[in-house]
């Protein structure tokens, strides 16, 4: 499963199908398994506002789709989230599909990484809000014995 979350796709296919997206675009319309390769494709970028505009193109599809359609572009939009650290938002993308899908492994896999990165960035917000509480707590007590020295000299 981490190979998916990390997978990087090759600039060249990224373009083709940007390509193809384009040429289509320009018709007048986008075929929903075009608009998917593209969207694939830009959420495995290994940049940030080409996997948003993937997560809008996956969004999309997700809404004109039926429940049976929308597996792989919920599974996606979960792995796209993941990757810009939208954990909360990857929980509910994945969660929707187990509730169509409860027995889905690849879904099941995914839910437990989001589950553990949501709980390791929890963490990691509560020990820097506590590093910030100490350090003003220590500039207070710096100051506090600053005074007390001062009034204490005079």
């Amino acid at each position: 499963m981490e190979a998916v979350l990390s997978d990087v796709v090759a600039p060249e296919d990224l373009k083709k199908f940007e390509k193809k997206y384009n040429n289509e675009l320009l018709k007048g319309a986008v075929s929903k398994e075009t608009k998917f390769e593209y969207a694939w494709c830009l959420i495995r970028s290994k940049y940030t506002e080409d996997i948003k505009k993937g997560v809008l193109l996956l969004e999309e599809l997700v809404h004109k789709s039926s429940k049976d359609d929308s597996r792989d572009f919920l599974f996606y939009l979960a792995v796209a989230n993941y990757r810009l650290k939208e954990y909360e938002k990857a929980l509910k993308y994945i969660r929707t599909l187990l509730r169509n899908e409860p027995g889905n492994k690849q879904a099941l896999e995914l839910e437990k990484l989001i589950d553990k990165a949501l709980k390791k960035d929890g963490l990691v917000g509560m020990a820097i809000v506590g590093g910030i509480g100490l350090g003003v707590a220590g500039l207070a007590g710096l100051i506090g014995l600053a005074v007390s020295k001062g009034a204490a000299k005079s």
